[in-house]
């Protein structure tokens, strides 16, 4: 096992065209070197490449170096030879030496893989299927023409969601890093996107996690033998409070509040003790308690990394499909529950002709597949070289919508069921969004069912796991991502290192869990994250394919899966998908959302301070452009040139080596 080789010296007994041998190591010219590394995880030649000559395909010959660097790219007492091959291997050359050998060298034999090709794709699916599937989809859905709707989005899809899906699975696999370090061998002056991505994973863990702890308040809530929102008895009930579902003949009037309402805002977030964004009020304690425990079963899933991470997921992926399931019949059951179906897929065909269907369609597949956030870098990452990402990316993002359709159905049998209790319309009881929709109509709707404690256990539980396997994939992008930057750091202390990073999400999270949290997790839900990783996404697109090279890209994908993308990849990668994205951006910057929660309207210094919370995650990637042409020698042409160019060399795994390739 050696490092990459840089000779500085002249190799003047070379014959013209002919590969050069140094103590064991190639050179194509005195300017390259050519490193091999013993890779303990064997991969066999198929029958043809057995057959072939030893011609490598870019003109190198593969030969085993045992030649040590000295640190300074230098090579001792070259002589050449013309070696024989054994081995057939596409590469290139390595530029690095020292300490960046060292840390590739570190990649290459500390980096562990997943124990089983399904520990992965749960893993992915666990990742994409969240809280967002259960009440953003159906909400999205019907606002914007219902059955209609599904042809925006199923477009959207095809042409804009599943390319970046899959060029973000490929590009984890093949380079083997994380968000940061990954940019070393793509485009390194485009670095500044992996740091972005960090940022903007931490502002997900403030906001994200304490929507888990709402559902696990619920959850203990729950273990009673009378659900405590189905009366307005209690302690934190108004004279508004009306129970429609009681045996006495109540009526509902305009000003009336549910119990399941009130037990939400009242005794959960306790909102009525904030003013607002400028008055938060103290910190509930009850729900502290709640994230911390969130937090201490999030940290002993992921400390250990994708090893322990991935048994876990086995649970938290497939007990969200179960319920779902339970659910689903439950409510095909329940009174009134085609009203609800007949509203949620009945087509409003001239919805189709307003931009902000299309816009809404974009937005929702993008964020339910989740590109942009380093996860589908890092879980790919960990993948054997040739493990087929084309074939997981179909069918993870496929298993994703439809889980977001059939969600639908969960959720409109239950509010079709509402409508029918209160003699209104569905569009009245529809009125909710977000996790509104889960902690008030739901729950409400539950507690009035026969069985009501045992289903709003699995409702709950079933929200936990949905969050819970989301955040160990955010968490995983940074983890991964640093760990691969600093490896001379963290490699070996990954687990206090995970523990930090839990602290601060935790110590982050503190503004959510005031009374006037949920505002706080309204502003970070809207501004944080929507605009800033839409342009995340869309300089990673360009950099990828215009700055790498499509070209380059495709020869990568085929060298892991042995056929290249077809031309519809191609101009997704290089096209659709780039103005995909810039469409979507632009649409939300030139009409930013009114935020409204319950009764606070949010005054207009919240959107400023919204904008710099996103930008403060974007503003890292035109920062380290100006460092990276700062600390670049050369004329400004030649700064540009140095700072496109991949300077990292990647590990490609072909028979019994290693080979370097950029």
């Amino acid at each position: 096992e050696t490092e990459p080789l840089t000779s500085k010296k002249d190799v003047s007994d070379c014959n013209e065209g002919e590969d050069c041998k140094e103590n064991g190591l190639l050179v194509r010219n005195p300017k390259s070197a050519l490193r091999l590394v013993e890779d303990s995880n064997k991969v066999h030649p198929s029958q043809g490449e057995k057959g072939e000559a030893a011609q490598i395909s870019n003109g190198y010959s593969g030969v085993q170096s045992s030649v040590p660097c000295n640190g300074m790219g230098e090579v001792e007492d070259a002589q050449c030879t013309a070696p024989a091959a054994t081995t057939t291997t596409t590469t290139t050359t390595s530029t690095t030496c020292g300490a960046e050998g060292q840390q590739q060298l570190m990649e290459l034999e500390d980096r562990e893989t997943w124990s089983k090709k399904i520990d992965f794709l749960l893993s992915v699916i666990g990742y994409a299927v969240d809280l967002g599937n259960v009440w953003r989809f159906p909400y999205i859905c019907y606002q914007n023409g219902g059955g209609a709707f599904l042809i925006p989005y199923t477009i959207m899809a095809i042409f804009g969601g599943i390319p970046l899906f899959y060029m973000e699975l490929a590009l984890g696999q093949y380079h083997r890093n994380g968000c940061i370090s990954i940019w070393r061998k793509i485009c390194p002056v485009f670095k500044g996107i992996g740091f972005a991505i960090c940022i903007i994973d931490l502002y997900v863990a403030s906001y994200y996690n304490t929507i888990m702890a709402w559902a696990f308040y619920y959850l203990v809530s729950s273990f009673t033998a009378e659900l405590p929102w189905t009366s307005c008895t209690n302690a934190w009930n108004t004279g508004n409070c009306t129970n429609y579902f009681s045996k006495d003949n109540v009526s509902w009037s305009p000003h009336s509040i549910s119990p399941a309402e009130e037990f939400y805002t009242r005794q959960v977030l306790q909102v009525h003790r904030s003013n607002g964004l400028d008055d938060l009020g103290g910190i509930s304690w009850q729900l502290t308690l709640c994230l911390l425990l969130i937090f201490t079963i999030v940290y002993f899933s992921i400390w250990k990394g994708v090893k322990t991470s991935g048994k876990v997921v086995w649970v938290t992926a497939t007990f969200p499909y179960i319920i779902l399931f339970i659910l689903l019949v439950r409510g095909a059951t329940l009174p009134g529950a085609w009203r609800g179906v007949l509203y949620y897929l009945k087509p409003d065909w001239q919805k189709l002709l307003a931009t902000e269907v299309w816009v809404d369609a974009a937005a929702q597949i993008f964020f339910s597949l989740g590109p942009g956030f380093g996860v589908l870098l890092a879980y790919a990452s960990y993948n054997k070289f040739h493990n087929n990402c084309y074939q997981d990316a179909l069918v993870t993002s496929t298993v994703n919508c439809v889980t977001s359709f059939v969600s639908g159905f969960v959720i409109f049998t239950v509010l079709g069921y509402m409508a029918e209790m209160r003699k209104e319309d569905v569009s009245e009881v529809a009125k909710d969004t977000g996790p509104s929709l889960l902690f008030i109509t739901y729950a409400e709707a539950i507690a009035n069912m026969p069985a009501s404690t045992f289903f709003a256990i699995i409702f709950f539980l079933m929200l936990l796991t949905l969050g819970l396997d989301s955040t160990f994939a955010g968490l995983e992008g940074v983890i991964t991502g640093v760990l691969d930057e600093f490896p001379h750091v963290w490699s070996k202390r990954r687990e206090l290192f995970v523990l930090g990073l839990i602290i601060v999400c935790f110590l982050g999270s503190l503004a959510t869990l005031t009374f006037g949290g949920a505002y706080v997790v309204k502003l970070f839900e809207e501004y944080a994250t929507g605009p800033a990783v839409l342009t995340v996404v869309f300089l990673e697109a360009v950099a990828v394919a215009w700055f790498y090279g499509i070209t380059q890209f495709c020869n990568d994908v085929k060298e892991m899966l042995g056929f290249t993308p077809g031309w519809y990849w191609r101009v997704c990668w290089v096209a659709i998908s780039p103005v995909f994205l810039l469409f979507v951006t632009c649409s939300f910057l030139s009409n930013p959302p009114e935020l409204r929660l319950f009764e606070y309207n949010y005054p207009y210094w919240t959107t400023v301070v919204g904008y710099c919370i996103g930008t403060s995650s974007v503003i890292c990637i035109p920062i380290y452009m100006v460092y990276r042409l700062i600390i670049t020698p050369g004329t400004l042409k030649e700064r540009i040139v140095k700072s496109i160019t991949p300077e990292t060399a990647t590990e490609i795994p072909f028979g019994d080596i290693r080979m370097n390739a950029v």
